[in-house]
């Protein structure tokens, strides 16, 4: 019998395309604590919330994946490890939230709500940080850490094995 590769978390982070400098800063967190516990970085690919978060997962030894609203790669920050040009606009915002398995949310604006209303429509965990938890089914912290440690949790995908390959086993007891 075939063994299957085990399945990395993708965490979606989502968050404004400009952010104050304490926000730049939790973001970087999240992606940095991504990175430090194997899981895959989703985002929309600009500046910002998504920016930062990209810079902390690939100063990290993560992998940070953005996907663009239009066609032009060089609009992409240069924290990448790759860019998807959609030229979808943004009806990419499904497409981002949709590739990950759950979803941190950051303070944003009229797109960034719309992401976590998708998440929602499309049964995504939400987890955000001190943003959005007026919204049903949206768990609220303070923590980037909590945050990012919840949301692995909530992760349907990420497999027993894949935890204890990177001794992440205690995520799975606590569960």
């Amino acid at each position: 019998m075939e063994k299957k590769r085990p399945v990395r978390c993708q965490v979606a982070v989502v968050g404004g395309n400009t952010c104050s400098e304490e926000v730049f800063q939790i973001a970087y967190t999240v992606g940095a604590e991504l990175a430090a516990r194997g899981a895959w970085l989703i985002c929309g690919g600009l500046g910002g919330v998504m920016e930062a978060v990209s810079r902390g997962a690939t100063e990290n030894g993560g992998h940070a994946i953005g996907i663009l609203p239009g066609y032009d790669h060089d609009s992409a920050n240069r924290w990448l490890s790759a860019a998807i040009a959609t030229g979808l606009g943004h009806a990419r915002n499904v497409v981002v939230v949709a590739a990950g398995h759950v979803v941190i949310a950051l303070p944003g604006a009229h797109g960034t709500a719309a992401e976590v209303h998708l998440a929602r429509v499309l049964g995504r965990p939400v987890v955000a940080l001190s943003a959005w938890g007026e919204i049903p089914g949206v768990q609220e912290v303070s923590d980037p850490r909590v945050a990012v440690e919840l949301a692995l949790k909530l992760c349907r995908r990420c497999h027993a094995s894949d935890h204890e390959e990177r001794g992440n086993d205690e995520l799975l007891q606590s569960s």
